[in-house]
Formats: structure tokens, sequence, C-alpha cells
């Protein structure tokens, strides 16, 4: 059951603070408060629960949403963030409480819950609904931006109209005619598992088994006979005596992978007769039976890989718990192969947004089509060019551009014009076009240094998915926080100058509108 708490967005001033004062209305938490489609999410969280259900009511969205924004904002685990909000008023304003309250508002094992009602499709349309909102919040501080009449320059009042144009299409655009940039890249969000290495995933495997066999003969106590019978310390340290080594050789690796194959392949068999004489996998817990499934086809994949010389395997198994992690070959200086979901991300005019979450390999140049077709879903136009990385460029991509009047970064095909004038301002436009690529890199550093990107700790599929997801709409939303704050700056300025020449006004309002466009270009 879900029951509406109250409509409309509370007011610092009505927010009851037992010590006295009031809140802060230029607070990160108070802006993230206007920021959110409160009304949009309720609309989506609300039909996933039966109205005729008797019992206690599902928390409210916003306590579950705000939680889950607190969460990836900070980088914190479940319990933590139960505690920040539990401590800080203004948390719990964001979160949409009547007051300030001392008690725990929810156990931190509700998080769980939280992130199974977001999709990865709900929260990237979240992101879209925060971007026009914000971009409507800093369209109408910049129109609002004083103008003064004792300026000499008559051109003064269109930099305002200009610099509006580059935020937002303007209205009277022409229908045929493409506006904008879209950037687009794909990185990789690494797991946190161990780097894994076909004997440490054997080995791992073959206690697993040991543990699994260990409960299911303690439901059978008299038949004992069908544990396998070899010493279990023998086999590890066979292990070790390999996995120590520095640099051991291919052989050595080899022949220990396959005494590993034979101890687990024992204990599959010795699995198997202890379930034909009676044994119950239904005794054991729900997690060391999926274990049991994925250490099953390990050993086959293992198998395969050993006798049939090959080293490459689809769909390959690198963890035991965290089953959807594939590796990544990227090609990075830093690490050739990483292991986690590869995103798909874009750029449009300054904001980042999340096209694609996979947990296996994939082209990334098929999704460049499909980004500028929802470019122009949501702008009624194509970009006027796209900047991507070279795997981008291929002959299906460059058509696409050419049959839609779309500029594509990179080198022209052909020979070089002989005009020197021509070449010049290709190469402008070529560095022009890599500089504003760029923009898709400093998102990706921003959220795998700030956002917690570089490491997901969340073990399930959906957990992941909706901790990657997350990232973008807090970064998004951080970006409007920065570019109104640099606006009220601005605004702290003119209040201190307003009595000075107007060529002042003019230049740090000018100043204003260069710093938060380029805010927006590089995100």
């Amino acid at each position: 059951m879900y029951r509406k708490l109250h409509n409309g967005q509370l007011s610092i001033e009505d927010f009851h603070v037992p010590f006295g004062g009031t809140l802060d209305a230029d607070n990160r938490w108070v802006i993230f408060s206007s920021l959110m489609p409160w009304e949009e999410l309720e609309e989506t969280y609300a039909p996933q629960f039966n109205p005729t259900t008797t019992g206690a009511p599902a928390k409210p969205v916003r306590l579950a949403f705000g939680a889950l924004f607190i969460k990836q904002r900070l980088g914190l685990s479940d319990e933590e963030t139960v505690e920040q909000i539990r401590e800080n008023a203004y948390m719990q304003f964001f979160l949409g409480f009547a007051g300030y309250s001392s008690k725990t508002p929810f156990d931190p094992s509700m998080m769980v819950h939280f992130r199974k009602r977001f999709s990865e499709q709900e929260l990237n349309r979240i992101n879209e609904l925060i971007a026009e909102r914000g971009k409507a919040m800093v369209m109408e501080a910049v129109a609002s931006l004083p103008d003064n009449d004792e300026s000499d320059d008559p051109d003064a009042g269109t930099d305002k109209q200009i610099s509006l144009d580059d935020l937002v299409k303007p209205a009277d655009w022409p229908q045929d005619k493409n506006w904008g940039t879209l950037s687009i890249d794909a990185s990789c969000t690494p797991a946190d598992i161990t780097y894994p290495t076909d004997l440490k995933l054997l080995n791992e495997a073959r206690e697993s088994t040991e543990r699994i066999i260990d409960d299911l003969c303690s439901q059978l106590s008299t038949l004992r006979k069908h544990k396998p019978r070899y010493d279990r310390g023998r086999a590890r340290a066979a292990f070790l005596n390999v996995a120590k080594q520095k640099k051991p050789r291919r052989r050595k690796i080899q022949a220990a992978i396959r005494r590993q194959l034979d101890y687990l392949q024992r204990n599959l068999d010795a699995i198997d007769a202890l379930i034909t004489s009676g044994a119950m996998l239904s005794g054991l817990k729900t997690h060391w039976w999926h274990k049991l499934l994925v250490i099953s086809e390990l050993h086959r994949q293992q198998s395969i890989l050993l006798y049939s010389k090959t080293r490459s395997m689809p769909d390959r198994i690198v963890n035991l718990v965290q089953r959807q992690v594939r590796p990544m070959v990227r090609g990075k200086a830093r690490a050739a192969v990483e292991f986690g979901a590869k995103i798909s991300v874009s750029v449009r005019n300054g904001f980042a947004f999340l096209h694609r979450i996979s947990w296996d390999p994939y082209n990334e140049a098929e999704d460049l089509i499909p980004q500028a077709k929802k470019y122009k879903q949501e702008y009624g136009c194509y970009p006027e060019r796209i900047c991507a990385d070279r795997i981008y460029i291929n002959t299906k991509n460059r058509n696409f551009c050419t049959r839609n009047d779309i500029r594509l970064s990179g080198k022209r095909l052909g020979r070089p014009p002989k005009n020197p004038e021509i070449s010049a301002v290709h190469k402008q436009q070529l560095s022009a076009d890599q500089r504003r690529r760029n923009e898709v890199e400093g998102c990706f550093g921003s959220g795998k240094r700030k956002y917690s990107l570089d490491l997901i700790m969340a073990r399930l599929s959906k957990g992941a998915e909706n901790s990657i997801s997350m990232a973008f709409v807090v970064m998004c939303a951080e970006k409007i926080r920065r570019l109104l704050r640099l606006f009220f700056i601005t605004i702290f300025a003119w209040l201190c100058t307003w009595k000075w020449p107007g060529s002042l006004w003019m230049g740090l309002r000018n100043l204003w509108l260069l710093e938060a466009n380029q805010s927006l270009a590089t995100g």
C-alpha cells in the first residue's frame, strides 16, 4: 500500500527546527530539493504498490529516491547514509520531513528495496527532467540579470540572447536546420572483485563445493561415504605452491589448473551422489545453490579452455558471486582488461545522459545512430555536429551523418584540399571538435573520482545498474547547482558595484555568461 503524504514542495519556513532558527536557502540540499521532479516521481512510484492491500504503507517516494541520491552523492554505505540523514536537518528537509527528528528514519536494509524500485529507464527519465528544470532555472536567472542603461555599447543587449541560444534551442529556429552539439563515448565501471585468474577461480570453486558437501552430509549423517577421499590440505597446498610464485611458468600453471579441475570434478560427482541418496539442495541457503550452478558452468568453461588449447570463451565467468561480470578488453594503458559494466554516454549541449548499460562487451560504434535519433526526439532536429572517438567514425556512421547534414568529427576522407585556406579551416574545425569531445572524458573522470563510478560496490546486477544510473542523476543536479551558484555570485558582485560605470557591470555580466557556457560545454 502507498499513501501520498503531502502535495507540493515544503518551504524552509515551515520546516520545524527544534533548536531555533530557519534553514539556509543557499544550502545545497535545499537547492537540490527544488530541482527534483517529485510529482513525476510519485506518478511512476505509486503504481508499483497495490492500493487495496492492508498493512503499513510503503515509504514515500521522496524518502526512497532522496536516500539513494544522498548515498550516491556522498559515496556512503547504506548504514552510514541512514546515520547521516538522522543527524542532518538539511537532508531531512530534502527528504520531505516536516521537521527535524533525531530518530532513525528507516532500517538500512530498506536501501536494497529502494534500489529495486527505480529501474535504469526511470532514472534516465528523471535525469532528463532534472536537466529540463535546471535549464529553465538557469535561463530565468540569466534573464533576470539587470541591464544598465548607462552602457555606451549599442550591442550590449544582444550578448544575453546569444548566450541563452547556446543553452537552449531558440523558439524561432528553422525546423529543417540542425542545432547543437552531441558528444558520445563509452567507458567501463569496474566492479568490486579481485583480479580473476583461472587457478584462483578453480580453487575458490573447490572450497565452495567442499562447504556444500559438508552441509549436504549433515542432512545424511549415515552416508558420509560419499565424501571425496582426498586431503583438502594437500589440495590447498598444491594451489598455493603455484599461486605464491612471482612468475610461474605456463606449464606449471596448466598442471595446477588440471589438478584443481580434477578435485572439483570429484566434488561435483559427490554432490550428485548425495542428492541421489536423499540430500536436498533446498536445505542450503539460496546463495549456495546459486553458486553451485555457477561452479558447474565454470568447470565446463575451464575444461574447454584447458583441453582445446584456446584462450577465449564467450560469457566467461570471472567471479562466483557477481556472475554477471564479464571481462572488457579496453586496451587502456592503466588496465588493458577491466571487469565490470560497459556504459555508453552522450553529452547533449553540456548535460550528460546515460544511454546504455551492458555486462557483455559490444562495439560502441553501434550507439551513434540511436543517440542521434534520441537527440532529434528531444530537440526536434539532429545535432549540428557529433564529436566522437575514432572507433565511431566508420562507413555506416559517416553515411548517416552525410544524409542528415551532420558534421562528424575526425579527418575528412580523400586527399587534402590544395587551397591552404580551406585546409587551415579544416584543421581548425578538427581541433575544435577534439576539444569539445573532451567533455565526455571529463564526465567520466568526474563520475569516477567523485561519484563512485570507479568502483561499483553493489553485488547484484540491478543494484549496480541503479548505482551507475544514479551517478548521472547526481552529476546533472550538481552541474545545475554550480551554474546557479555562479549566478548568485554575479548578483552579489553587481550589488557591490552598482554605482560604478556601466562598462564595468557589462564586463561582469559578460564574464558570467562566458563562464556559464564554458561550464555547460565542459560538464
